[in-house]
This record gives structure tokens, sequence and C-alpha cells, in this order.
């Protein structure tokens, strides 16, 4: 990357599987002289080649292990060992405790460790977990979905941030995480455990004083404007739904949020 710009792609947003036109969860962070896969949902490693080649790839953060957040790690490994790139490290890949022997687990069709680590230097995330990966600094905090998961903050050295909620309900954790941020993507697949409403969503945007809130991994039941305007009832700033292939750039804005609006200033 060339200029200094901080900005999020959309990969893809559906949930609980892909859709036509629309991969599960996945997104690709470009900023600070570097490239960050964020959550690699099925579908979503062929929609990331529309930006980059996996090879140009400088690291993976994984939120948590379900199928919709991580599945195109599988064929990444493939990709990274088999597919004729450039020698090279194996690409960091951040996530929860045990992702290299689940992969492995898929992997391996005989007696023998898949070689995971050959394409991966894999990192075990823990609350509070910190990494600087060129010119952006990524915190983990651990959120509450039923099995382990993250949240992310990616912040640059120009002081914009964007924080990921993942999958998880309301919590502490993601407030704190969020806090003053200048781009919310928080998912809203439906009330119930494990999982934030649009209402919810839009409270948790408000608690955090978040200056741009986008809605992604809306339940199935939900037209994504729905989501938006219910989110509105409990947020008084931008809303706009993670279209897939939209891209977001992150600028820093006023503390005071702005009216809400359903159409986002992005590029697609």
């Amino acid at each position: 990357m060339s200029d200094d710009s901080l900005r999020i792609s959309v990969l893809g947003s559906a949930t609980p599987f892909g859709r036509p036109g629309n991969a599960c969860s996945g997104y690709l962070v470009e900023g600070g002289g570097v490239r960050i896969w964020v959550d690699a949902g099925s579908g979503t490693l062929a929609e990331l080649q529309r930006y980059a080649g996996l090879g140009d790839i400088d690291a993976v953060w994984i939120s948590h292990l379900h199928a919709d957040h991580s599945a195109d790690l599988l064929t990444a490994t493939y990709g990274l060992l088999y597919a004729g790139l450039a020698p090279r490290p194996p690409v960091p890949l951040f996530g929860p405790a045990g992702i290299a022997d689940r992969l492995a687990a898929f992997l391996t069709n005989g007696p023998g460790r898949s070689p995971v680590e050959k394409a991966f230097a894999v990192e075990e995330l823990y609350d509070g977990h910190v990494v600087r990966i060129g010119g952006l600094t990524l915190r983990s905090r651990a959120v509450e979905h039923g099995l382990p998961a993250f949240a992310l903050r990616v912040e640059d050295e120009g002081g914009r941030s964007l924080v990921y909620s993942g999958d998880c309900e309301p919590c502490l954790s993601l407030v704190e995480l969020a806090r003053d941020c200048d781009l919310f993507l928080c998912e809203a697949d439906g009330e119930g455990p494990g999982h934030h409403s649009a209402e919810q969503a839009g409270h948790s945007a408000a608690r955090a004083g978040a200056r741009r809130l986008v809605l992604t991994h809306v339940g199935p039941g939900t037209r994504p404007e729905e989501a938006v305007a219910r989110a509105a009832a409990a947020y008084p700033g931008e809303i706009v739904h993670a279209d897939p292939g939209t891209r977001f750039e992150v600028t820093r804005r006023s503390r005071t949020p702005a009216r809400t609006t359903t159409s986002p200033a992005s590029s697609r």
C-alpha cells in the first residue's frame, strides 16, 4: 500500500451461510502499509482476491471458530502451501486457543499432522492481547458468544480507529474496546444468547460513543434497511449496512453524533 489511509472492505456479511453475491463474514483491513484479513468465513477467500492476492496478506485475525467466520482458512492453507506463491515466511495467524489443532484435524487424512504451521505462524488470542503489524496496532478483547470469542480494535499511527465486534451479545468488554472509535462494525444477527439484535447494536454503539456504526451479520429474517431503522432507535449517529463489496474509509469525526442515514459515504 502506498497511501496512509485506513479502510475496511466487506468481503461478506451473510449469516449463517453464504448467499448468492454475499459470502459469510470476512473483511480486509488496509492501512499502515499492511493488509489484514479479518475473519475468513466460507466464500471470503475468493472475494479477498478482488483486492489483494493471498500472498499479499500480512496477517489473519479470526474472532472465533464457527465455520461462517473461519472455514476459508482451510483452503487458504492449501493456497499458501501449494499454489506456487513465492516462498515466504508463514503468515501470522491470530485466533482463539486451539485454532491450529482445529485446522490440522480438518486437513489431515492420515496419521501425520497436517503442516498448518508451514502456512501460518499461529498466535493464540487472550483477553487484552495486543500486537503491532506494520503501522497498525491490533487490540483484542474477549466477548460473550458461548465459546471463546474476541472483538478487535485496529488503530493506525494517525489515531484513526475501527472496532469489529465479531459475534457476541452486548457486554462491557466490547463497549470498552469500542470507546470513541471512528467506525464500529457490529453484528446484528438477532436478539438472544451470543448475539446482538439491531437495537442492541445501536445501544452498544451509543454507550461506546462510536462516531459511526456499520451493521453486519444481520440475521436472515431482517432486511438491512429494517436493521438500520431499528438501530437508529438507540443510536443517533450515522448508520449503514455492510453491503458486500463496500469499502469504508476510516476518518476522524466529531464526538457529536451525526444524523442517521442509510446512504454510506463510501466507495464500492
